[in-house]
């Protein structure tokens, strides 16, 4: 086996689909599945299974898929280790970003940073932050940047914190929200965790929610289309939304927020271009890109 049959078996078993497979390594299915034949005659096993037009790994198959992703991870840390001996910072720099923090303030950080060195190679993996947590965790990215809390022992550092607010298009009273329909999106467990929190410290009956979309951008349109309110975190806000905003406050009067930290191992830091963007990105003030 050689690292396109690493990447072969993990693009097989994170798509389940060979076409689709196929298509990210720049192969014909046909080779595709040749190559499959090869590996299943050098192992004497049989790797996949198929089912009218599903596929399904067998047990020696999802073996060799563990296998895989282990030995992906390993020869990128050796390439890593051997292009740090140098004396100049360059490499592959793996980072699971948040998709708002993606969306809204990484490309001008990643500019900057690739500015002061241009030969480093950047590789950005998005999504929601529970994701990004499991790539970190899987080792499959050396920096992660996510919204909410997570239980990780190693290296941590807060990068901002905003306020979270309700939003709909005409003024509205707090008490009454369990009336109105809300307008949900997908976001990270920790953050719908602390929205609940909030609201059963005030209401015994359930939200009204109507509606659950994928992004902000979507939900922040039906809320200006008086199909809703919903509840955001500062980020999502401009000063002319033509919204009425209101701060979300606990009982006790403590501001509810949202934190964005960045995590990573101190192993990743002793390859200098970890190390570079890690104190790169401490030193800025997120909040002004």
């Amino acid at each position: 086996m050689n690292e396109k049959d690493y990447l072969m078996l993990k693009y097989i078993y994170e798509v389940q689909n060979l076409t689709k497979a196929a298509e990210l390594l720049y192969i014909t299915p046909p080779a595709l599945t040749y190559r499959l034949q090869q590996l299943e005659k050098e192992f004497g096993v049989s790797i996949l299974t198929k089912n009218g037009r599903s596929i399904e790994f067998t047990p020696e198959g999802r073996y060799l898929v563990q296998y895989a992703k282990k030995a992906l991870i390993d020869l990128r840390k050796t390439k890593d280790h051997m292009l740090n001996m140098g004396s100049e910072v360059q490499g592959t720099l793996r980072l699971g970003v948040s998709r708002v923090i993606a969306h809204y303030k990484l490309p001008p950080i990643l500019k900057e940073f690739l500015n002061l060195y241009p030969k480093v190679e950047i590789n950005v993996n998005t999504g929601i932050s529970d994701e990004v947590y499991e790539l970190l965790r899987s080792n499959e990215v050396q920096v992660g940047i996510v919204r909410g809390s997570y239980t990780w022992s190693e290296q941590k550092h807060l990068l901002k914190e905003e306020g979270v607010y309700i939003i709909s298009k005409n003024p509205l009273r707090v008490e009454d929200l369990p009336t109105i329909p809300r307008i949900n999106y997908r976001n990270s467990t920790d953050f719908n965790e602390e929205i609940n929190n909030w609201w059963y410290e005030r209401f015994t009956d359930p939200p009204l929610i109507n509606m659950q979309v994928d992004t902000f951008e979507i939900c922040k349109e039906m809320v200006k289309n008086e199909l809703g309110y919903a509840i955001i975190p500062q980020i999502f806000l401009y000063e002319d939304d033509p919204l009425y905003k209101e701060e979300l406050i606990t009982r006790n009067g403590k501001a509810v927020t949202m934190k964005t930290w960045m995590l990573y191992r101190e192993s990743s830091t002793h390859l200098a271009m970890v190390g570079k963007f890690v104190n790169h990105l401490k030193s800025l003030d997120i909040m002004e890109y």
